[in-house]
């Protein structure tokens, strides 16, 4: 037995560990008392300081402890002179990159870390740069240090381009670095900003005109990096098909065009005497400044959103006091302000007419995609060739797929209707998980193109029935619609957008799975409700439609309510104006 090292039974090494870890957990109960004792008492000293140190080596996610040492740290700066707050800042940046070796993506050391460099009376950006550098090479996608990197890039002055170079560096070096290929997409703006200027058909460039300062400075990117940007991209999804960042960027540089702030409609009813006013964006038109002036006199009115849910809204609405248009014989000028954007919209309401609306034409470009010049449009036609090509190699690859179906709607959304809703039919068969969320995108694309096809009609009926719908959006551009047929799809609510149909007065929507009626809430004109065959089983799921005074008609059949006992007669007094009840 001479000479072997005696083993130890695991019994006894279970004792041993649970003694050092009660005897290590008695230190730090002590220490973080003698700080809640400290801190209460509004002691501010080193040793309080030694002791957070002390209690944040070993557990660095201790958000009381970071705000006890901050206060510490706002005395010692207090009474110390600019050399020694140097000092302590520095040994406080040293302390703070051994927590960051116990816990890179520590939320409270990145924290405090961003709050020590700012407060540094001569804070080193370049070892911060480095630091940056360090960790994002250990771990690319630690978002703490990427967030942490662009307080640092803007606290220094770093140049825009050096920083999209080093997303070259990173994207070049790994084409999966999500984090690069996002943190590219905020400095491209800023660097290549579209032009203020619209392109003319007639030219490639844009007219002169100042860069954009960093306060106005475009979201999007103009078209000669755009082109650039597009290679870039295809040379990382042709290396990686099954990689997701880089397609997640090229879906960012196919984005929809951001809509020009503006008043988009303005409509007026001579019955209600209502005004209701579309927006391009939701905005709170209690807080935006807007005002209504009605043949040259400002108009105090109460704005509201068309539900009560919403504190910002596309569609707001306000009532003129009594009188003031219900005379037919008399004509009206109306005009909406909106001081915030400095701009307005007129509406003329003329004699013999019940109802007036100024708006503009929407076409397929203002609304849902970019313009795109010939170069661009060639560009993407040659992309889509391309993401053709692959899926012929990677059939069953969703981000080709989806990329296809984007690139489409980007260059023709009612032209490649058809191949769009074929290739969403395969990837819910290759992608089954996320089959939902694909119906929702399908859905988005087909209200979309009936919206446009109703634009081009210029009627105000909106008709999708049957098309296996499970989302309603884009509510908001129907404002002015007076006849809605949903009927055969798979809708299961009526959400609080659909209150934005003002000017409704016929709703189909049988053979869906509607359960919840809530956005059918102060619909002043709708008359007819047709919901045969649903799954509205309370009196309840109705409540909504007591706030609608002129129904006259209502179709039931088929729902689980109708079972009811007594359900007409509580019908009738739920809703008095109804004169035809079908159950």
């Amino acid at each position: 037995m001479h000479g072997r090292v005696k083993i130890k039974s695991t019994a006894q090494q279970e004792e041993e560990k649970r003694k050092e870890r009660e005897k290590k957990l008695k230190i730090y109960i002590a220490a973080r008392d003698a700080c809640f004792s400290k801190r209460k008492e509004g002691i501010c000293d080193d040793e309080a300081l030694q002791l957070t140190q002390q209690l944040l080596s070993s557990n660095p996610d201790f958000a009381t402890l970071w705000n006890y040492r901050r206060e510490i740290l706002m005395h010692l700066e207090a009474v110390k002179d600019k050399d020694e707050v140097q000092k302590i800042y520095e040994a406080e940046l040293s302390f703070l990159e051994s927590c960051l070796k116990v816990n890179p993506k520590s939320y409270g050391s990145w924290h405090h870390r961003g709050w020590v460099s700012a407060r540094l009376p001569q804070p080193d950006w370049a070892r911060e740069l480095s630091l940056c550098d360090r960790c994002l090479s250990l771990d690319d996608r630690n978002f703490h240090c990427w967030d942490y990197r662009r307080m640092v890039v803007k606290m220094s002055g770093v140049p825009v381009d050096q920083e999209l170079g080093f997303t070259d560096h990173l994207i070049g070096s790994n084409f999966s670095n999500y984090s690069s290929w996002h943190y590219r997409s905020t400095l491209l703006p800023l660097l290549h900003p579209e032009s203020p200027e619209p392109l003319s058909p007639c030219r490639k460039t844009p007219q002169t005109s100042p860069p954009p300062s960093p306060q106005t400075h475009s979201h999007r990117v103009c078209e000669e990096q755009l082109l650039k940007e597009y290679e870039l991209v295809q040379n990382a999804f042709f290396t990686d098909p099954n990689d997701q960042s880089a397609w997640f960027y090229y879906r960012w540089l196919l984005g929809r065009a951001e809509r020009e702030e503006m008043i988009s409609c303005v409509y007026v009813s001579r019955d209600e005497e209502r005004v209701a006013v579309a927006f391009s964006r939701p905005v709170n038109a209690q807080s935006v400044g807007l005002l209504l002036v009605l043949d040259g006199q400002p108009q105090r009115v109460e704005w509201r959103s068309v539900h009560p849910r919403f504190k910002h809204s596309p569609v707001w609405i306000c009532d003129l006091p009594p009188g003031t248009i219900s005379d037919i014989t008399n004509e009206h000028n109306l005009t909406v302000h909106w001081t915030e954007k400095h701009t307005h919209r007129d509406c003329a309401l003329y004699t013999g007419r019940t109802e007036s609306y100024c708006r503009d034409s929407a076409t397929d470009q203002e609304l849902f995609r970019s313009e795109l010049s010939v170069e661009k449009t060639s560009v993407l036609q040659s992309e889509l060739q391309s993401c053709n090509q692959l899926q012929e190699l990677e059939p069953l690859n969703k981000w080709c797929l989806l990329t296809i179906i984007l690139l489409m709607r980007a260059l023709d959304p009612l032209g490649y209707e058809k191949e769009t809703l074929a290739h969403f039919q395969t990837l819910k068969e290759v992608d089954s998980m996320r089959s939902a969320y694909y119906s929702d995108l399908c859905s988005k694309f087909m209200i979309e193109n009936t919206i446009l096809k109703m634009e081009y009609a210029e009627v105000r009926v909106f008709s999708i029935s049957d098309k296996n719908l499970t989302t309603l959006c884009h509510l908001d551009q129907l404002l002015l619609v007076t006849h809605i047929n949903l009927s055969s799809n798979q809708l299961q609510r009526l959400p609080p957008q659909f209150a934005m149909l003002q000017c409704l007065e016929v709703l189909e929507a049988d053979n869906n799975n509607i359960e919840n009626l809530e956005g059918l809430f102060c619909l002043s004109k709708l008359e007819e409700i047709n919901l045969k065959n649903n799954n509205i089983s309370t009196l309840a799921d109705l409540q909504p439609l007591a706030s609608c005074p002129k129904i006259k008609r209502l179709d039931l059949r088929g729902n689980p309510v109708t079972q009811m006992a007594k359900i007409e007669a509580e019908l009738a007094e739920l809703l008095p104006s109804v004169t035809d009840i079908l159950l």
